[in-house]
């Protein structure tokens, strides 16, 4: 039979230990508590102290009398089932800290289901299976540190960067041994160092490639912030750079997260991501760069048609804003549609749909919680602030995003791969118009997915950096 979902039976000792509803209610709004230490309190003694059940249900099993999505574990937290032994418990709990509890327990029924991965598995040989496509996995290059970023050029050669600060070139599956000489130096520290490459898509005949990478402050502060150039590369080096997006060093940020950032062109547009610098509530804050995704023309000029460039104080490039640390963007060959993955705290990553001046809620809203397992907010949605069309707790780290171009595998023409991190999964996604209609995992611990491109060979290539070990880019090839 079917267990209840949550019957936290500890009502009759709550109100002897605090004194009845009015003095919880009291000490729920004051409470800074992590959301484990909230459960060992008044959850554990009946559903165990590992969330393995005891004198009420398991909550790793799946097995959900009322339900186990967010929504319905919130109402199940707040209004109880009293008839089964399980009191309400919102007269002991904020709304925030209610919010921590699902995250807290989705998070940890999903890291006990789908263990994150320590260390990658080796590449299976012989013919994978998929919905749609059988496949096979062939190694492009490798001996790479942590490639963060792939970009083809039209004569088929493949730019890498790697973030401790290389630009390498693979030259038709053979990587080149001299990496390009007199790149911009990045800040290497944390999550900064050599980020994003791309090409023109007009390099045919200007030859500019483009790279995002971390920039030292002009001090000793330890500031930092994303900056994004152009240059040339002429026999083997870096020339004729150009910067097309940055802001006055003496403005940069302390410390060296939350870089973002992801180059993307549409038509005459340049679209980048920055992220927050760890300063969530800056941003909902227009006159601040970071926390926002950004449009520009291909030279760095701002498009008069922008939707803050006559707001006073605001950067006029801000496309969108509310947003912790985006880490995929992509165009949709159909619809046109500007799509981004975004990093949330614990729980809470997203796949936003990004339209013009929208606000997409950080941190004012998030599905997600504080690493120290306190709660960021009592809300997941509010008016005037965007939804995710998809989001993910617990997080698994969502990393880049792209739409498969080519016609290798023309079952997956036009849909969405998706990589991430922490799980090291890889997935297909079937988006049609706003809405993602199916969703399939392809394969999983086989590195830390950084990037996935189309190939003017039509073949999807990945980026993978491998945990304790050089990182290598990988290609799927039709098995048929």
């Amino acid at each position: 039979m079917p267990r209840p979902s949550l019957r936290l039976c500890l009502g009759w000792w709550l109100a002897a230990i605090f004194g009845g509803v009015m003095t919880l209610s009291a000490w729920a709004q004051t409470s800074t508590r992590d959301a484990s230490q909230i459960y060992a309190q008044f959850c554990a003694d009946c559903h165990g102290q590992k969330l393995e059940g005891g004198k009420a249900g398991s909550l790793l099993d799946n097995i959900w009398k009322h339900g186990g999505s967010a929504a319905e574990l919130t109402s199940s937290i707040q209004h109880g089932f009293p008839l089964d032994g399980m009191p309400a418990f919102s007269p002991a709990l904020n709304d925030a800290e209610i919010q921590a509890m699902v995250v807290f327990i989705t998070e940890t029924r999903g890291r006990v289901g789908n263990p994150q991965a320590q260390s990658a598995e080796p590449l299976p040989a012989g013919v994978q299976p998929s919905e749609l496509h059988s496949y096979r996995i062939e190694s492009v290059a490798e001996g790479l540190e942590v490639p963060w970023s792939l970009a083809f050029l039209p004569d088929g050669r493949m730019l890498v960067t790697e973030r401790p600060g290389r630009l390498r070139v693979i030259d038709h599956g053979r990587l080149q041994a001299a990496p390009i000489t007199e790149i911009p130096r990045p800040v290497v520290r944390d999550e900064g160092g050599l980020l994003s490459v791309v090409a023109d898509p007009d390099f045919a005949n200007n030859g500019w490639v483009y790279l995002s990478f971390s920039d030292a402050g002009d001090d000793n502060a330890e500031t930092a912030m994303t900056k994004i150039v152009r240059g040339q590369i002429k026999d083997g080096k870096w020339t004729d750079e150009q910067t097309i997006f940055r802001i006055p060093a003496r403005q940069y940020p302390k410390g060296y997260m939350g870089f973002g950032c992801r180059l993307v062109f549409q038509g005459d547009y340049l679209y980048f991501t920055l992220g927050d610098r760890d300063l969530p509530a800056e941003a909902q804050d227009l006159t601040k760069p970071w926390g926002k995704t950004h449009r520009v023309f291909h030279d760095g000029s701002v498009p008069p048609d922008n939707p803050f460039v006559h707001q006073p104080g605001a950067v006029s490039s801000i496309w969108t804003y509310g947003h912790r640390n985006q880490q995929g963007l992509a165009i949709d060959p159909i619809t046109g549609n500007l799509w981004a993955s975004e990093h949330g705290p614990r729980g809470g990553d997203e796949l936003n749909l990004l339209r013009k001046g929208l606000n997409y809620g950080w941190p004012v809203i998030t599905y997600g919680m504080n690493y120290d397992g306190t709660a960021i907010t009592d809300h997941t949605g509010q008016a005037g602030m965007e939804q995710p069309v998809v989001y993910w707790t617990p997080s698994i780290a969502v990393s880049q995003i792209g739409f498969y171009r080519g016609d290798r595998f023309p079952k997956w023409k036009n849909n969405l791969f998706i990589g991430s991190l922490a799980q090291q999964e890889f997935w297909r996604f079937v988006v049609d118009g706003a809405r993602v209609t199916h969703r399939e995992l392809i394969f999983k611990h086989l590195g830390r997915i950084r990037d996935v491109v189309t190939g003017p060979d039509g073949l999807l290539y990945i980026a993978l950096e491998i945990p304790g070990h050089p990182g290598r880019i990988i290609r799927l090839v039709p098995a048929d």
